[in-house]
């Protein structure tokens, strides 16, 4: 039985028309990694301010309707920044949903890392202990700052060291570890993108440390090491484990020198 003769190309269908089997489809947006662009971080950021004022209006409302008055003002300056944590978060939230149909956590990296918890931990007490030595080979000024006004009373001290070892790294890893850094390595490279996301990290705390230069400094450097704890273990959650441990053992410290409330 013979073989059909080959079929010859039409000469009127245009080459540029022809199908082309071995050509891929372009890859969707969506399927970047991250998915999300520097269009969405400007959305994000334009969105801070007015979430941070929302955040804290929303609270003096609601301590003036239910006539809350607190002694401890910290009450109330913790749950503002709680209300602006939130809102953040679920800008984020619904940008992720809307714009890119994705869920929230699993798109942070907020999965189960690979190192056990135990190690996470011991690397952040480390970490807690090499800042505080370099922070005295730099001298570190010891002044007054807002920080150390809103630490004067134990009960003030004991609720920040709860609220900055369990909210506060939650927060700010999904925000810089799990949702900045990735954009920054994707177009910089790892090395690059972790220290240009812990230099605005560090200077988040610039006027919270009474504007020195040397605190932020030493910030960064923290920052920079919970940015290589999420790109070493692929895991916001790891990022922010090794920070809720650096910031538990500084309160530890202070909780001990400065005495537990009788």
């Amino acid at each position: 039985m013979m073989e059909d003769p080959e079929v010859p190309a039409d000469p009127d269908v245009p080459e540029s028309l022809a199908p082309l089997e071995a050509a891929e489809p372009p890859q969707a947006l969506s399927d970047r990694d991250p998915f999300w662009s520097y269009g969405d971080l400007m959305i994000f950021a334009g969105l801070t301010i007015p979430c941070m004022l929302f955040g804290f209006g929303a609270v003096k409302a609601a301590f003036w309707i239910l006539h809350l008055h607190p002694a401890v003002k910290t009450w109330e300056l913790l749950a503002a920044q709680v209300a602006f944590y939130m809102l953040l978060l679920g800008v984020l939230m619904a940008l992720f949903r809307t714009q890119y149909d994705r869920p929230f956590w699993r798109s942070l990296a907020w999965v189960t890392p690979r190192l056990p918890f135990f190690s996470i931990a011991t690397a952040g007490v480390g970490l807690a202990i090499a800042i505080l030595l370099f922070g005295v080979l730099i001298r570190t000024p010891n002044k007054p700052n807002p920080l150390t006004d809103l630490l004067k009373d134990p009960t003030s001290l004991l609720l920040v060291a709860i609220f900055g070892s369990i909210v506060a790294p939650v927060c700010e890893e999904l925000v810089f570890r799990g949702f900045l850094q990735p954009l920054l390595v994707r177009s910089l490279g790892a090395v690059a993108g972790i220290l240009a996301t812990a230099l605005p990290f560090g200077l988040l705390h610039f006027q919270e440390y009474g504007n020195s230069w040397r605190h932020v400094l030493l910030i960064a450097l923290s920052g920079i090491a919970f940015g290589w704890m999420r790109q070493a273990t692929g895991s916001t959650k790891a990022a922010a484990g090794m920070h809720s441990a650096y910031n538990a053992f500084q309160f530890v410290l202070l909780l001990m020198a400065k005495g537990l409330p009788q």
